[in-house]
């Protein structure tokens, strides 16, 4: 399945829809009540319905579910709920809308809001609980947000001490493609320091071979990859704290912090010894497809590709993507005992607080869930942060490389900075981070991203 894919699409092309998170959303007084902990339905004589039992008996009730998931992706999400389906009595009407971002806002302010939503943009979710448009999560979802995610993947969700959806995927961006075939070649170790990296893409290049791929070209989105660039140096250099003004223009855009890591990240990016293997000179990162950048990887042109963990349903075909095959990734590495993670994923949220929607809220939310879905995904492509899920089921080994990265109790999680802001200050970060490529220096990159950024 490529929902992986399918994330790293709705990262590039629908996030003009995000607004900041800034601000603290004004939460509905309803405190929603907790979902039937017994069921008393036929299904309760089925042993295989003893998972099921705590989300109650609704026979002949129906939840609607609606996203921007699309067949065939589709498939895995409607196989994950057959079994609820059977020993709770609730039909879920999945709907997949390819214009889900748009037609969300249209059926919200028309009074038509399905039951269940599923959103890749934090900030939209800040807004409509803003706008008291989504309702208060069960304590149930509460209990299972507490017991399976960590506090950097909760604050998406809860506002004023209150939850309002769990988390769904999940996709890893701080990773380094490679092949581990080369590597073996030619005696490179894995680096751990980010100073073992820098020395490994010196040693590369003193061979004769620019050591880093990369491309930044994405249609109206071109220049993303270079905002996940900085990203990862502004939450590696300066922590969550910093990090979350920058996002949210508690800092701005030009100040040291910002500055400091967008030089951190020229000091790969902008290095004409290093960049841009198997293309040409740095410049040809601007013009060069996101979607293409990696395959010098496999060709021995280049040695390293930054990109997420989606890139693994990209590579050509006939590719090997394994700890001991063609190709495959690493963390990119951390100076200091905890794991900054960039990248992103999706959210659960709900519009309406019916019990069985609140049954299958919870169930979503749960280790179960996980389980199932993962099972209902047999080739892979779909991960998540859910400690409770069973990372040995998972067949595809990025999923694995992913999961356990996500599930490492050091790991500290953070969405892709540009996917924090708002429209403005986010399109000027993707067409400014061009030019910088381009040459644009990085003060008067800075300089017009901060003035581009929304006054209100």
């Amino acid at each position: 399945m490529k929902n992986q894919v399918r994330a790293a699409v709705t990262a590039v092309g629908v996030c003009l829809l995000l607004v900041a998170c800034s601000g603290t959303p004004a939460a509905p007084s309803t405190t929603p009540p907790t979902v039937p902990s017994e069921t008393t339905s036929s299904a309760a004589s089925d042993p295989s319905c003893a998972p099921y039992a705590q989300y109650g008996s609704f026979p002949g009730t129906t939840v609607t579910m609606y996203s921007g998931i699309v067949a065939p992706q589709d498939q895995s999400y409607i196989d994950s709920f057959k079994k609820f389906e059977e020993c709770t009595g609730i039909t879920i009407e999945f709907q997949g809308d390819k214009n889900f971002d748009t037609q969300i806002q249209v059926r919200i302010q028309g009074g038509d809001a399905p039951d269940i939503s599923v959103f890749a943009q934090p900030g939209v979710i800040s807004q409509l609980v803003q706008q008291g448009k989504i309702v208060e999560a069960p304590q149930s979802v509460t209990d299972n947000l507490n017991k399976f995610w960590s506090p950097s993947w909760q604050a998406y969700v809860v506002f004023d001490g209150k939850t309002y959806g769990a988390p769904n995927d999940a996709n890893v961006k701080s990773l380094i493609w490679y092949s581990p075939k080369a590597f073996a070649a030619a005696g490179y170790q894995i680096p751990t320091t980010l100073d073992e990296l820098k020395t490994l893409s010196d040693t590369i290049a003193a061979t004769g071979v620019k050591p880093w791929c990369d491309g930044i070209a994405a249609g109206d989105a071109t220049g993303w990859p270079v905002t996940d660039w900085v990203s990862e140096m502004m939450l590696l250099k300066y922590g969550t704290d910093t990090y979350d003004k920058w996002v949210s223009h508690g800092i701005a855009f030009n100040s040291p912090e910002v500055t400091g890591a967008m030089d951190a990240a020229g000091d790969f990016l902008k290095n004409p010894k290093w960049f841009n293997g198997g293309f040409g000179d740095v410049s040809t990162i601007a013009t060069t497809e996101w979607q293409d950048a990696g395959v010098p990887v496999t060709t021995g042109k280049c040695f390293m590709y930054k990109q997420g963990s989606f890139y693994g349903q990209m590579w050509p075909e006939g590719t090997t993507v394994a700890p001991d095959g063609d190709v495959y990734a690493f963390y990119f590495p951390s100076d200091d005992s905890t794991k900054p993670i960039i990248g992103g994923g999706s959210f659960v949220v709900a519009f309406s607080s019916r019990p069985e929607v609140q049954a299958f809220q919870t169930f979503l939310s749960s280790d179960t869930w996980a389980d199932a879905i993962i099972a209902a995904t047999p080739t892979g492509g779909w991960t998540t942060a859910n400690k409770g899920a069973d990372a040995s089921a998972l067949t595809n080994p990025i999923d694995k490389l992913s999961m356990q990265i996500l599930q490492d109790e050091n790991a500290v999680f953070r969405y892709g900075g540009a996917d924090l802001m708002p429209p403005a200050a986010q399109t000027a970060f993707w067409a400014q981070g061009t030019q910088w490529v381009l040459g644009q220096s990085t003060k008067d990159t800075v300089d017009a991203i901060e003035a581009a950024w929304p006054t209100s």
